[in-house]
């Protein structure tokens, strides 16, 4: 379809615009830099129309008018005089309050109801909530926005409503909701999933992700909301904090370096073990580890505490596989190629050096503890 989209390079029309693209469509972009005869132009080839272009900000209430009544009019106007096609707006929760905003807003809808009548197509009233997401512009889309970009930077910020409940919704679940539009007539009014959330527990979450970001943690993304929130977070990380140095453990052996880390879900590490070295030789009560190697030639073996029995697995880069190491296994790992053997370590407990749960050992030989005994 030739689509167009006003407010094309605002937040909400940035993202509608790439996600028709994504899907094949050609996007036919009316932002406030285009001419009267060049958005004539466009609303004449259209095959549905994504009207996201307003005003919510004005320096003089009167522009409300200007900005989200008369462009509706004169957008529906010249539909209706040579091209009557399906219309999606980007109108909001606020278009039944009594404010300036509201009202331009309800008063465009009212406008494109009209327009479908007498059109005799489709038109879909989206009253939007607070939208969030990637791409904002802070101290100006919204509070979420700002406040990612503050903490993402280490700056000072103000909640000064912390008791505030703001609805919020996914940017890009607003966008799938309007891509659908496309296929199905989804009704006058449809609604897109939102979450009511206090303005302080956007704040204490934003900081948790900062927190666990800098003790290389990764946050429980079970909730969907959350998950959402993290994703834009990351986001506005600045250019310096994209690439973080890691804790490199070398030695004359190669090296191990924590990746990630946490509380509920292990520890992911990287193993390099030089040409002809041999890591490991212990056991651990209840840690289980799973080795994938990604790079080089290797031979993993296993053998269960107090038997005899090995267990032998040839790896290597060439054919990825994971090999999952049992609690109660003595393990080592033994670089048999030319190269330099590099391994992905799963663990299901992070390491905790109060009780590190590692038990010296050779695969080859008897288990000894502490005191000369036997275990």
């Amino acid at each position: 379809m030739d689509i167009v989209v006003t407010g094309a390079n605002g937040f909400l029309g940035r993202h509608v615009a790439h996600a028709l693209q994504a899907a094949g469509h050609h996007v036919l972009p009316i932002t406030k830099q285009t001419s009267p005869s060049a958005r004539s132009e466009m609303l004449r080839r259209a095959d549905f129309v994504f009207h996201l272009a307003g005003v919510n900000r004005p320096d003089d209430p009167a522009e409300f008018t200007v900005g989200n009544v008369d462009l509706t009019e004169l957008i529906a106007t010249e539909l209706l005089s040579y091209n009557p096609v399906p219309v999606v707006f980007a109108s909001s929760t606020q278009a039944l309050a009594a404010n300036p905003y509201g009202e331009s807003k309800r008063a465009a809808e009212d406008v494109l109801v009209v327009y479908g009548e007498r059109a005799e197509t489709r038109v879909h009233l989206y009253r939007l909530p607070n939208l969030f997401g990637k791409w904002g512009r802070p101290f100006y889309n919204s509070a979420v926005t700002t406040f990612c970009h503050q903490i993402a930077r280490g700056e000072a910020i103000t909640v000064t409503d912390p008791e505030r409940v703001l609805t919020l919704a996914h940017v890009d679940t607003v966008v799938t909701s309007f891509l659908e539009t496309l296929r199905e007539d989804i009704g006058l009014y449809p609604s897109v999933e939102a979450h009511d959330v206090r303005l302080i527990d956007v704040v204490r979450t934003l900081e948790t992700f900062e927190a666990m970001r800098q003790a290389r943690g990764v946050p429980d993304l079970a909730d969907a909301f959350t998950k959402q929130l993290y994703s834009t977070y990351t986001s506005y990380l600045p250019r310096e904090r994209i690439v973080t140095p890691l804790t490199m453990h070398r030695d004359a052996r190669g090296s191990f370096t924590e990746f990630l880390k946490t509380p509920d879900r292990g520890q992911v590490s990287i193993n390099v073990a030089r040409p002809g070295i041999t890591k490991g030789e212990h056991w651990h009560d209840t840690k289980h580890e799973q080795f994938l190697v990604v790079s080089g030639e290797g031979v993993i073996r296993l053998r269960p505490v107090g038997m005899e029995e090995i267990m032998t697995f040839h790896v290597s880069g060439e054919t990825l596989e994971v090999v999952d190491i049992p609690a109660g296994y003595v393990h080592n790992i033994e670089n048999v190629g030319t190269t330099d053997l590099v391994t992905v370590m799963w663990v299901n407990e992070p390491f905790d050096p109060s009780r590190p749960d590692t038990f010296a050992a050779t695969v080859d030989g008897q288990e000894v503890m502490e005191g000369g005994e036997a275990r």
